[in-house]
Order: C-alpha cells, then structure tokens, then sequence
C-alpha cells in the first residue's frame, strides 16, 4: 500500500519491507525527538490489518495464539505470536478487541498468509476472518500525545503510545491535524532504544521466542495447548535458548552502520574469529548515537567486546544468558 502521505513535504521514501511510507521527512533526529516529547505521529499505513468477528472469536483466537486471550477485555491492547510446530515464530500480532470484533496489525506483507491460515483452522466456530488493510491505515501516536483519536477509529493503547485503525480514507485528513509527521526510521530508532523485537528483523526462520525476550509480553505461560507450545514449555522448565537479544552501543567514529545481517564476531578474536551472531537492527538514535539489536550465542560473556564487521560494539542484556 502506497500512502498518500508521500507528498508531504520532504518525504523520502522507505526502501524494503517498508516501503510505501516514508522513511523520513527531512529530519531524522528532529522527528526522533518529536516522538520522544509525545509530539507527532508516524505512517504505518503499509501494514496489514486483519479482523476477527463472531461470538466465538476470543475463545477461538485463544487456541491458536500463544497469548491468553479467552477473556481479553474490550480495549486492552495485548501481543501474540503464532508458531510452528517445532515452536519458531511464524506471525506477531498486535491484538485489541472493540466489542464486536479482534483487531490486529502485522508486518508488511504477511497478512495473506496469517488470514490464509486463521480461514483453515475455522472448522465450526462462529468467526470470521478478513484481511482489512485496503480500506483501513495504521497510525503511531507516541506516548505522551494529546491528540485526538477520530471517533472513526479503534483505539489500542501500549505504553508505548496509542495505535489507532483508521479508516483508510481518513488518512490525511487526520495528518493534517496531527502533525508533524515522523518517518518509520524515527519509529524504529526509539523501537531499539526499548529493546523490542520485530518479526522479519529479530526473527530468522528457527527463532523461537525465549530468544528474543517476548515470554510474558507475548507469550503465556499458564494457558492451554497451541501449536509450538511444546518448545516454549521444554526451553522454560528443562533448558535455556541457544541464542539471545542484545543490545549493542556501535562506535560512533564509523561512518557506515554496520548492515542488518552483519556478522558479529569477538574482538579479541579478530577478523577472522568464528561467527557469534548478527545484526538484526542498527540505528541512529538522537541521544545514544549508533545503536543496534542483534543475536548473538547464549554462551557470549555478558562484557565481551565485540565487532559486528569492522565496528566495535559493546554489548547490553536484553535477554539473560
């Protein structure tokens, strides 16, 4: 999805999964701080949106997520994942109910194949499923924000800021109003900063989600069966994740930040050391400088110095080892 918001003033445009909004306006670190003094709003009209209605929908949405859901207060925002069977994270959801119906939004691109799977996993409960994303926009309060939320849209509030589900049409009219405008790249900065994963960028194809830190935000561990719960259920009793979240502070003398998928290697090691672990998000941030999340092995000591490519980094948990 293209967003119209595309020709506001100096609007540059995102690249990759993000693509259809803008990465920035002109400013970064201007817009960084816009968001952090709860000023503003940023364009995630490229995401996907999908709805479930029926009177079975929270009961139904329980046996599949790995969130307790069954009695998901109307207007409680809350996160939930979807996995395989061997427990690797498949879909994240960001999950409020209105009522009458389960709204979530997701990453980019994903929700024809999380609306294709909800429809085969129906049978005979009283749901329906649909992807929303033609006709309803995103948008990112921060924390902080007096805007006003139109009465047009659902409201889920994190303590992070408000997400607001707008009727697509809406969007610049509500842009208008509740400027200035902050690109996805501001978005994703103050993201790192509160060391909170996002599937495609902390995720590979086996990440599982004690890696990442999501128990408890995202995964519950006191509910019933759902696919993969045998893996979240083996890891927390009887073992520890063979990778952990950390949070990287980059040498701010380097011009280039190192790539998302950079190799992380000890520095004691040097150049040709043996693999730790990758980049999975570098930033600039406006108070911190160059910053990142990354993977790395369970077993790196926790004060290790470490180089992601030809950068010296120095490392904080996210995850305990």
């Amino acid at each position: 999805m293209k967003s119209p918001l595309l020709s506001l003033p100096g609007a540059v445009p995102a690249e990759g999964v993000d693509e259809g909004v803008a990465a920035h306006y002109g400013d970064l670190f201007r817009e960084q701080r816009a968001l952090a003094d709860g000023t503003g709003f940023v364009d995630l009209s490229h995401r996907g949106v999908v709805t479930v209605t029926g009177d079975d929908r929270l009961s139904w949405l329980h046996l599949l997520l790995t969130q307790h859901v069954s009695d998901l207060p109307i207007g409680q925002a809350t996160e939930a994942l979807i996995l395989s069977a061997n427990g690797h994270i498949e879909h994240a959801l960001y999950l409020v109910d209105d009522g009458t119906s389960v709204w979530a939004h997701v990453e980019p691109g994903s929700q024809e194949a999380l609306v294709a799977y909800l429809e085969s996993m129906k049978f005979f409960y009283r749901v329906e499923v649909a992807d929303r994303t033609a006709d309803t926009a995103l948008v990112h309060l921060p924390a902080g924000s007096i805007a006003q939320a139109p009465a047009s849209a659902v409201v889920r509030e994190t303590p992070y800021g408000r997400d607001l589900f707008l009727p697509r049409e809406e969007l610049e009219a509500f842009a208008a109003q509740a400027g200035p405008a902050a690109g996805i790249l501001a978005h994703e900065a103050l993201r790192v900063e509160q060391h909170r994963p996002r599937l495609g960028f902390e995720t590979d194809h086996r990440t599982i989600p004690h890696e990442l830190g999501w128990i408890g935000t995202a995964v519950h561990l006191q509910k019933g069966c759902y696919r993969g719960q045998e893996t979240v259920a083996r890891v927390q009793n009887l073992g520890k994740p063979p990778r952990r979240l950390v949070f990287l502070h980059l040498d701010g003398s380097e011009v280039h930040l190192p790539p998302n998928g950079a190799e992380i290697r000890l520095a004691d090691d040097g150049p040709d050391g043996r693999k730790i672990g990758f980049i999975t998000t570098s930033v600039r941030h406006h108070e911190l400088g160059p910053v990142a999340l990354a993977l790395v092995k369970r077993n790196v000591p926790v004060d290790a110095r470490l180089m992601a490519e030809d950068t010296a980094a120095a490392q904080e948990t996210v995850v305990e080892p």
